[in-house]
């Protein structure tokens, strides 16, 4: 029996919301699993707008580091075995590469191996308003086998802070390669769905 540890790749690109990328680093260190990380050239500007990390305190989340133009690294390769890929946030021109497999970067090369080795791409795409050639982009990336995970909040946990939201937002996402977070809370599970429902209709008049 293989005793490795299980391998993800993340990349984090330059959209808003690098948060979401750093908590993902954080949360599969806690679950064991290794990461692997590849960072573009405008999320490390992000990186110094929206935290007060710096290139070394962001690269110590990962497991591995792997330079933006190193495509020779060992996640461009599909015999590099990984549960797949999670890029958090995946900005529009991301999405846009990936969605044409004309790929100029490991980042998107990455990926474009994640989706020809049929193994899990989830993007935490995040604009807004989006255009019908982001929304034709995010079809191309479906129908390839990808997974469009926006970062969409979930009101129903009844969140206390901003953190609260980041975290469960990240944890859906991790769902999506059968890694479980501990205490996320799920509807039907940790949340009573009779009680919240109950305030459902009587909030909306029912």
């Amino acid at each position: 029996m293989s005793t490795k540890r299980q391998r993800l790749v993340v990349g984090i690109s330059g959209a808003t919301g690098i948060i979401y990328g750093i908590r993902a680093l954080q949360m599969l260190k806690a679950l064991d699993v290794e990461s692997h990380l590849v960072v573009s050239k405008a999320a490390e500007m992000t990186r110094s707008y929206e935290t007060d990390l710096s290139r070394e305190q962001l690269y110590a989340l990962a497991d591995h580091v792997h330079p933006i133009a190193d495509v020779g690294a060992s996640i461009a390769s599909g015999s590099f075995r990984t549960l797949g890929m999670l890029v958090a946030p995946c900005s529009v021109r991301t999405l846009a590469e990936i969605a044409s497999g004309v790929t100029t970067t490991l980042l998107t090369r990455a990926a474009d191996v994640v989706l020809k080795e049929r193994r899990r791409l989830v993007l935490m795409v995040r604009e807004a308003p989006l255009h019908s050639g982001h929304l034709r982009n995010m079809l191309a990336v479906s129908d390839l086998g990808g997974v469009i995970h926006p970062p969409v909040p979930a009101f129903y946990t009844h969140p206390t802070s901003l953190a609260d939201i980041v975290d469960h937002t990240v944890a859906r996402a991790l769902d999506s390669f059968g890694l479980e977070v501990e205490d996320m809370p799920r509807w039907g599970e940790s949340i009573d769905v009779a009680p919240a429902a109950r305030k459902y209709a009587a909030a909306v008049g029912h």
